[in-house]
């Protein structure tokens, strides 16, 4: 084949060179054997050219074709044998397979493409990990990968050429949890409490008092974001420290992490929450030594006042919905996942996909619903009907895809479910306090079953070594009773799974397509220092351990949890290859090395493993000829640069279904 043309044209090259391995087969996820890595653990250029094939050389004599099933049981092909180092060569197509395959496609299109990249670095993250110098896309898709020749043939008069000039292009970034519709609005309407913003309590206050003033009479006072690891008191803000600046009129800042949060006293007593208020099921309110509340609300303690909040209104739902998604853009990111919406959100984005606004792809999570168990079987029967196939309201922009439950909290409020105590201070023991489950353990088995038997897509959020195997043990026992295949159930945050959770996600993914890990990458991050003073020497070393995913086969889908982190994917590509906290409070490897990952494997999780967990692995994820021209272009190579420029990359453009949605200025 070599010295050979080669074009895959869209619709020609079918499912041969696009081997879905977590679609059956092999249980090594993706062969990288092909690209070694270097001293910093980053891999080198393939020395391999990207060929590509015209449709023109392919005869059509064939008396045979595979159908849809046959051609499907050949993209499940496993891989070849390891040779005698134990490394697996480069994988390559079997000409016979992919003759038949495209024999039976229709006949190269004969439309000029209507954008074509040349000289460029395009990172396609197909199964071969192959990178060409150029693409074509035709419509809402990618329709040839290849040389900058070949792909120069396919431009006529009207098509848009873009010299890449060596930079990178990689599929478009996705994030596997992030609350998107919950996040725009935040962005827009709140008070940002984040680092660097504020760095003391002092600042807090006077970014507090200086909201208040700009507020009408009456009107809350609401802020997000504050991290007391990030303060320069490593506390917690206290009530005392709002009634100092604001005390006539109600405060209330969330947390980062959304599992807590701080109120004034006016808030707290227009709540009615005194120092003989009895703790919520599945909430604490925090107290001081004489049992009186400070103001800090855990878990769902925070309902007694964030429930008193008013909300926003249909607009400006639908306005931060259009401005993450422009956000999203601006970081070559062009889809992702949203856990727990509720109704007026799904027609908020409704109304933004229907005005064309919608840049990105969402598979939205509707709330597990509160109530009987009767109640949550009808639900479920409900959203059966409605959310299954997964199909999209309209050119795979917005999908309805399952259910969000919870089992625990939060690692920074310390109410995540443990097996032993949580840590203070890194060293210190939190004597007592393992945590708890957010509910009834044995209801919310119920309530998961109910989801599980309707053949709903569920993701569980699990942050603790005893909740993940909680819900792992779940996933297993519901197989046994209602055997389904391809669910993809998640385990949301998977913070520290034990070994034997290892093992039975390994096992799940193999035999049921289910227990696929949705971490945080940033975690270690951006909240690294306040979760390495509550996990403890130890578990920090555990956290998000995605060398151990690897090494049993396993795939995981990447997200930032935004808010509770910066949502630019490429934070998360570093994160989890350095593993690095934000301030290094307690050392600058806290977590150590021993879980991170190599730069192609990250960009993976980001990418090709979200489109899994979105049910659109066939649409997008990887650059392939036949997928939608969902496209990154970055100003350096993400393969090739060292560790510490890859959350520094800047996004130069970004294409969606097609169409140009982001050029940075001056690019």
């Amino acid at each position: 084949m070599a010295g050979g043309t080669r074009l895959l044209e869209e619709r020609g090259l079918g499912l041969v060179a696009r081997r879905h391995p977590f679609l059956g087969g092999s249980r090594e996820p993706w062969d990288t054997s092909a690209q070694r890595e270097d001293d910093r653990g980053h891999r080198r250029e393939r020395s391999e050219p990207f060929h590509v094939m015209h449709l023109s050389k392919i005869r059509r004599d064939r008396p045979t074709c595979p159908g849809p099933v046959a051609r499907r049981n050949l993209a499940r092909q496993e891989p070849p044998a390891r040779n005698a180092t134990g490394d697996k060569p480069m994988r390559r197509f079997t000409p016979v397979l992919l003759a038949a395959t495209l024999a039976c496609g229709d006949p190269a299109p004969s439309e000029p493409a209507d954008l074509v990249l040349l000289g460029g670095r395009v990172i396609t993250l197909d199964a071969d990990s192959r990178v060409a110098e150029a693409l074509a896309v035709r419509g809402p898709h990618v329709a040839a990968v290849g040389t900058n020749a070949e792909i120069e043939a396919l431009a006529g008069p009207a098509t848009r050429r873009i010299d890449l000039a060596g930079r990178a292009v990689t599929p478009g970034l996705m994030d596997a949890h992030v609350h998107f519709a919950s996040g725009g609005q935040s962005m827009l309407y709140t008070l940002d409490l984040s680092y660097p913003n504020v760095e003391s309590i002092a600042e807090v206050q006077a970014a507090v008092a200086g909201q208040a003033e700009r507020l009408g009479d009456g009107e809350w006072v609401r802020g997000r974001g504050w991290d007391e690891g990030k303060l320069a008191e490593l506390r917690y803000i206290l009530a005392s420290d709002l009634d100092e600046v604001v005390p006539d009129r109600p405060v209330w800042l969330s947390h980062t992490m959304g599992h807590y949060g701080v109120a004034n006293s006016l808030a707290l007593d227009m709540a009615g929450v005194t120092a003989d208020t009895p703790d919520p099921p599945g909430g604490t309110i925090d107290r001081d030594a004489d049992g009186r509340p400070t103001g800090v609300l855990k878990e769902s303690a925070q309902g007694l006042v964030s429930r008193l909040i008013p909300g926003l209104g249909p607009d400006e739902q639908r306005a931060g919905i259009r401005a993450l998604a422009d956000a999203f853009n601006a970081e070559c990111m062009t889809g992702g996942k949203d856990p727990g919406i509720g109704p007026r959100v799904w027609e908020a984005y409704r109304d933004v996909q229907e005005a064309g606004d919608l840049s990105v792809r969402i598979f939205a999570l509707w709330r597990g619903r509160n109530g009987t168990i009767d109640e949550v079987r009808g639900y479920a029967d409900s959203l059966a009907t409605f959310t299954r196939p997964y199909e999209s309201t309209g050119d795979d922009h917005l999908i309805a895809g399952g259910v969000k439950l919870y089992i625990d909290g939060s690692g920074g409020a310390r109410t995540a479910w443990l097996y032993e105590d949580w840590n203070r201070d890194h060293t210190d023991t939190d004597t007592g306090n393992r945590g708890y489950p957010t509910m009834d353990p044995d209801e919310l088995r119920r309530r998961f079953r109910a989801y599980h038997d309707a053949g709903l897509h569920v993701s569980i959020h699990s942050i603790g070594d005893r909740a993940i195997d909680w819900t792992v043990d779940s996933f297993r026992e519901a197989l046994e009773a209602t055997p389904t295949r391809g669910l993809r159930h998640g385990v949301i945050h998977s913070n520290i799974p034990t070994d034997r959770a290892l093992d039975l996600m390994a096992e799940l993914q193999r035999d049921w397509q289910t227990g696929y890990p949705e971490p945080s990458p940033t975690f270690t991050w951006w909240i690294g220092d306040t979760y390495a003073g509550n996990f403890g020497p130890e578990r920090a070393l555990r956290l998000n351990p995605f060398r151990s995913y690897q090494e049993r086969g396993m795939i995981w889908a990447s997200g930032s949890d935004y808010s509770v982190t910066p949502f630019p994917a490429r934070y998360g590509v570093w994160a989890s290859v350095a593993r690095q906290p934000l301030l290094g409070v307690y050392g600058e490897q806290p977590y150590g090395t021993a879980e991170s990952v190599d730069v192609e494997t990250s960009l993976r999780s980001f990418t090709t493993w979200v489109a899994h967990q979105m049910f659109l692995e066939d649409k997008v994820g990887t650059i392939e000829p036949g997928k939608y021209a969902d496209l990154a272009v970055w100003d350096r190579d993400p393969l090739t640069v060292l560790t510490g420029e890859l959350r520094d990359m800047t996004c130069e453009m970004t294409v969606f279904n097609g169409d140009v949605v982001y050029e940075r200025a001056g690019g």
